[in-house]
């Protein structure tokens, strides 16, 4: 099917006019001075011719290339189309300042109108595709899902064409959303993917005014690059003018894109060209540069290592008990890990001469208790018993302390604890 497209894509070949040996000049370009009735008009500076098999991604939002346009330079898209009303009105106002763009059309609405894609075409606007349904999520679709649309699109856009073609190798995924997988299923089939430079928000709930603020501050902002728009948008249709007549006083030029035939070669470019913002040598390079791929000579191949060298003895590897049942996930649709063949530790074979140590004996556990100290017998006490004092003025002082202590246990009141003063213990009284 895209083999059709591409052998069916149809340029508008402009006539050189060689006149003379070293001077031929190719009338590709669309200016002001060939805009009847327009003399004001923004014109086409000129035709880019890319070739989508040499540069399969573009468009600074979602890739690090996009086209190879100079200062001032830009590039229209629509996206979305055909939609007879709006559509028509926004090829009559490219048509009044002799402006040509890119279109990406869907499917479904190339079915619905496909006298709206012949229109794009026979007015020298490329004609690229927008998948079959333009459906959400499409980053997230299976690849036979995405293929599908993709498929589906482009021979709903050759259809709606007709015998006369004109359909471009270009593609424009639905949201900018794309997945490795859709990436490398166009680049196999030789169909360039367009992101974009900078968008106008032209499909939000705005109003035109805001469509034409948001065009130009960013245009403004990055001086060139692919503008994104909507040619099935009323505000797009009110906005478009005003973007239009602001871009030529403002000094951009317009660009057109085509694709790489045998009889149009590519426009020649250089690397940097295709960068937004190529490097300079006067500019710090925000990230690594690419590890270039080295050529070495008398590369000698190490040998595997084998699990000995790792230190496991017996070589045998952990088995699981029960049978991990791999298809069953955790919460949220999150996997379990792979599971991993950790070597399993095996005991150490010692040699025949093994150290043996000796059996602690049982005294090593043994303490001996001191023997404590006999405590002198006690004579029983009593506050009314004759008690021994000890002569000399010691003895006076307990004398004291002992009538003091029976005083206070006689004026006890009956049936109560007998009160002893803080501070005092009782003990025998003997003689030192």
């Amino acid at each position: 099917m895209v083999g059709n497209v591409l052998s069916g894509v149809r340029m508008r070949l402009w006539t050189a006019l060689c006149l003379g040996p070293l001077t031929c000049i190719t009338a590709s370009i669309a200016s002001a001075a060939d805009c009847p009735g327009h003399p004001d008009a923004l014109g086409t500076s000129r035709t880019l011719v890319i070739d989508p098999k040499a540069h399969p991604r573009i468009g600074a939002m979602n890739y690090t290339e996009t086209l190879p346009l100079r200062d001032h330079e830009v590039v229209l898209t629509f996206d979305d189309g055909p939609l007879p009303h709006n559509s028509d009105q926004i090829l009559e106002i490219l048509a009044s300042q002799c402006v040509k763009a890119t279109f990406f059309t869907v499917g479904r609405m190339a079915q619905s109108f496909p006298e709206g894609v012949r229109k794009v075409r026979d007015a020298g606007h490329s004609v690229g595709t927008h998948t079959q349904n333009h459906p959400t999520g499409f980053d997230k679709f299976s690849i036979e899902r995405a293929r599908q649309e993709i498929d589906d699109g482009i021979a709903s856009v050759t259809a709606a064409l007709g015998d006369g073609g004109g359909l471009t190798p270009f593609f424009r995924p639905p949201g900018l959303r794309r997945s490795p997988a859709v990436e490398d299923y166009l680049a196999s089939k030789g169909i360039q993917l367009w992101s974009a430079d900078f968008p106008a928000d032209d499909w939000r709930h705005v109003s035109p005014s805001r469509v034409y603020e948001l065009a130009m501050k960013r245009l403004e902002a990055k001086r060139k690059g692919i503008l994104l728009l909507h040619d099935i948008q009323a505000r797009t249709v009110v906005a478009l003018p005003r973007i239009l007549h602001e871009m030529k006083a403002r000094g951009y030029r317009i660009v057109h894109v085509v694709p790489a035939t045998s009889q149009q070669p590519n426009t020649p470019t250089e690397p940097p060209q295709w960068q937004l913002h190529p490097p300079s040598e006067t500019v710090a390079i925000s990230h690594w540069p690419r590890i270039p791929k080295f050529v070495f000579a008398d590369a000698g191949t190490l040998p595997a290592p084998s699990l000995q060298d790792s230190g496991w003895h017996d070589g045998q590897l952990l088995r699981l008990a029960e049978p991990f049942d791999r298809t069953r996930r955790r919460a949220r649709g999150i996997p379990l890990p792979p599971q991993a063949p950790w070597p399993r530790l095996s005991p150490n074979k010692l040699g025949g001469a093994a150290i043996v140590l000796p059996v602690p004996a049982q005294s090593i556990f043994e303490f001996q208790e001191k023997p404590r100290a006999a405590l002198p017998a006690a004579a029983p006490s009593s506050h009314h018993a004759e008690q021994t004092v000890p002569a000399g003025p010691e003895a006076n002082g307990l004398e004291r302390l002992i009538s003091a202590d029976a005083d206070v246990t006689r004026r006890a009141i009956p049936g109560s604890l007998p009160v002893v003063k803080s501070g005092l213990l009782r003990a025998p009284i003997g003689t030192r």
